[in-house]
């Protein structure tokens, strides 16, 4: 690790931390951060040569694999002919009008540059669609680092324990109300006590932000129902989960129709994009048409468009989503199982191509006081002995790992295989 030694070394000089996006810090595994030089289908290269199979997929979008020949050459094509131009290009409509047929819910969407953003652009459509001031969101979900949802996040806030944030005045978040993941009481007690002043319940359906946590039979369609009862905005957080738990995101695998969805990552195909679509009615309450402002200077670039548009090619191709849950549930099934045999307490959970992994006896969890009490310690063991025998699994026991169209059988029985010898060696 010389080579990423010294990197690391060098970007603590100009960089706070080293690091542009806290949780690659390695502050939740211990350790200094590995730097990156190359990547191709399941594998990615670090700076000293070393060839790990990668879990982490960029955090969700490679999920064709990584420099996949189709995506590579729309982009290289697309940049010969500029880079940015700041004005409207045809092919905004192209990538906006294959995600409205894919997602029946958006019949209108904005592009912006990164999920954040979208999230934002989503509260505050919500907020000034209904003229009401209070959103809901879930301890343990995290939207991006928008001020107003900093509070009780997950990701990085929640691996480095700081799930609020400085900087962010009481004021700000006076309007935000945290609710449990999985626990519609909590929902109903929020709407009950502030129904007339709610403008939206805002929720990962898939939390993927305090690891993989799968919604509970009855939870989304409650929120659907108390949305519709107290006349509120429901906002499927989808910038993880659109497009790889399935073809039409969470909502098309639990049907469920949220009233505003956020996107990136996929959509993307590992350029920076973000999106917010939804009803109609509620999309046009955006300028130029309405009195919700929102901007970007590189919204709708032709790069990401190019990018995100060979990605839903691609994965609109017959048996696509059957073959990746196939593959993940084989890598799931098989760590559980390795685990198991040697006595070591492991819970997992699989969904499209989405994954989560946790140390406890007690079941996958499925709510954010669960997942905390799962055993930190053991993760960062598993992480670093992992590293060692060439798999790349997200530094941090609170976030999801994702497996790409392009992991093999061989790359998963190594996986369980390198896993088994660690869980031998535990």
């Amino acid at each position: 690790m010389q080579a990423s030694t010294e990197l690391y070394h060098q970007a603590q000089r100009y960089i706070p931390g080293g690091v542009n996006s806290p949780v690659r810090a390695f502050r939740g595994v211990g350790g200094e951060p590995i730097f990156m030089q190359s990547a191709a289908g399941s594998r990615i290269t670090d700076a000293d040569g070393h060839e790990y199979i990668d879990y982490v997929g960029s955090w969700g979008p490679m999920i064709a694999g990584h420099s996949h020949p189709a995506v590579l050459k729309a982009v290289t094509t697309v940049a010969t002919k500029g880079l940015s131009f700041g004005a409207p290009i045809a092919a905004e409509i192209v990538l906006a009008a294959k995600i409205c047929q894919l997602m029946p819910s958006i019949e209108q969407i904005r592009m912006v540059n990164s999920g954040t953003e979208a999230t934002m652009t989503a509260i505050r459509l919500a907020r000034g669609f209904t003229q009401r001031n209070k959103i809901i969101k879930f301890a343990g979900c995290y939207h991006g680092h928008v001020d107003a949802l900093l509070v009780e996040a997950g990701s990085g806030a929640l691996t480095l324990g700081i799930p609020g944030s400085a900087g962010v005045p009481e004021a700000v978040v006076k309007d935000t109300l945290v609710a449990d993941f999985n626990d519609l009481n909590s929902v109903q007690a929020l709407f009950a006590a502030y129904g007339d002043d709610i403008a939206a319940v805002i929720v990962e359906p898939v939390a993927g932000n305090m690891n993989c946590v799968l919604p509970v039979a009855g939870f989304l369609a409650g929120l659907r129902q108390l949305c519709d009862q107290y006349n509120a905005i429901l906002i499927f957080d989808e910038v993880m989960t659109g497009f790889r738990v399935g073809l039409g995101g969470a909502q098309a695998l639990y049907n469920i129709k949220p009233d505003l969805t956020t996107l990136g990552k996929v959509i993307g195909g590992g350029l920076p994009v973000g999106a917010c679509g939804g009803r109609a009615d509620i999309m046009q309450c955006l300028a130029p048409l309405g009195s919700v402002y929102q901007a970007g200077t590189l919204s709708g670039n032709p790069l990401a468009m190019a990018a995100g548009l060979a990605t839903l090619e691609l994965v609109c191709a017959p048996q696509f989503y059957t073959r990746l849950a196939a593959t993940t549930q084989l890598l799931t099934q098989g760590l559980q199982e390795a685990a198991q045999n040697m006595g070591v307490a492991l819970q997992t959970v699989a969904v499209g191509g989405m994954f989560g992994i946790f140390f406890t006896d007690g079941g996958a969890p499925q709510t954010f006081a669960a997942v905390k009490q799962c055993d930190v310690a053991r993760f960062r063991a598993f992480f670093h002995a992992m590293l060692q025998q060439g798999m790349y699994f997200a530094p941090s026991a609170f976030e999801a790992g994702f497996v790409s169209a392009a992991h093999t059988e061989s790359d998963i029985q190594q996986t369980i295989a390198a896993a088994a010898t660690v869980f031998k060696q535990a």
